[in-house]
């Protein structure tokens, strides 16, 4: 086949793939977490950053935006025993727009951070808005202190029973695929218990905020 004949097939499979290409471009993955709220990315219509003077809204902000983030514990893996040792998890504070604050997860005995919270309960938490797309919009590094994020400390402690349809249907809704999970990996419903919050959305360092200013913020978006 010459450069001619081959140039025309190129440009012919890629006049028969290009709807396929779109539609993945443009549509949504299955499953993906978030869903509720995949339209603000999606348009840019993402709702504006609260004051930066109220570091506790500006938290809650923060923790209802984000669908996962990335839980440090103490490692009780051979070779890096007793040090940090970081995932990144799904979790849930709630729906779109009427997060509650409490951070939920969907754990497995199988995974490596919850056999090193078994042994230690510690953790922390960290969420950042460059998961959407606020910083891209702005032009903002995921390292810039503009590119708001939250640091949450405390243990992981298994949800009661009275809170389990809670924790369940705050999870569910952001993340429909958990549904899905094999039930013989053991799955349970879990949540941070916060003791500590520091907010850095601005230069000069984090702001700290207590667990009950946080939990006071006055926060719901239509």
């Amino acid at each position: 086949m010459d450069g001619r004949a081959r140039g025309s097939a190129r440009a012919v499979l890629a006049f028969l793939l290009a709807p396929a290409l779109v539609a993945l471009l443009v549509t949504p993955a299955r499953g993906r977490g978030g869903q509720g709220h995949g339209h603000w990315d999606a348009t840019g219509l993402l709702p504006p950053l609260p004051p930066r003077e109220n570091a506790a809204l500006v938290a809650r902000f923060v923790t209802n935006l984000c669908d996962w983030g990335a839980l440090a514990t103490i490692s009780t893996q051979e070779g890096v025993r007793g040090r940090p040792f970081a995932d990144v998890l799904s979790l849930s504070d709630g729906p779109p727009g009427k997060g509650t604050g409490v951070l939920y997860f969907y754990l497995s005995p199988l995974q490596q951070s919850v056999d090193n919270l078994q042994d230690n309960p510690y953790a922390t938490l960290t969420l950042s808005l460059a998961e959407t797309s606020f910083c891209r919009k702005y032009g903002f590094d995921p390292q810039s202190p503009l590119c708001a994020h939250t640091i949450l400390s405390g243990t992981v402690i298994k949800v009661s029973e009275g809170e389990m349809d809670v924790a369940k249907n705050s999870l569910f809704i952001r993340h429909p695929e958990m549904k899905t999970w094999p039930s013989s990996h053991n799955w349970f419903f879990a949540k941070l218990n916060i003791t500590n919050i520091w907010v850095l959305d601005y230069f000069g360092g984090p702001k700290i905020v207590t667990p009950e200013e946080y939990y006071n913020a006055t926060f719901h978006l239509k």
